[in-house]
């Protein structure tokens, strides 16, 4: 199990908490400053069978420099889409946690947490 995180972000240090009270065994990755290639922003995004705009914080600074908000959404945008988050990392909402079974949740509560533990 690996989670990605921004250490500064409570959501991302509440899952990390949960993960340790619960004797998780997980990998930290600090998004920020190891940042995911496109190749590897596709393969979460299978993981979670979202697009890259649901991940995508559209209210930070870089997407409105960007004008992320414009930008069509649909499958001949995806690639400009997840280059964007490639050359941003701020913009990826998180926390993600990859799960054992193949799976990935964006681990913004609790229970989403515990989701992904039970995986």
């Amino acid at each position: 199990m690996e989670i990605w995180i921004n250490p500064a972000c409570s959501k991302c240090r509440s899952a990390v908490q949960l993960l340790d009270a619960e004797g998780a065994d997980y990998t930290v990755r600090r998004y920020l400053e190891d940042v995911p290639s496109p190749d590897e922003i596709r393969a979460v995004l299978d993981r979670l069978g979202l697009e890259p705009w649901d991940i995508t914080r559209t209210h930070e600074a870089d997407a409105k420099e960007l004008g992320l908000k414009e930008w069509p959404r649909g499958a001949g945008s995806r690639d400009r889409w997840i280059a964007a988050l490639a050359g941003h990392p701020k913009l990826i909402q998180r926390p993600i946690i990859t799960a054992d079974d193949g799976t990935a949740v964006v681990a913004r509560t609790d229970e989403a947490v515990r989701d992904a533990l039970g995986r």
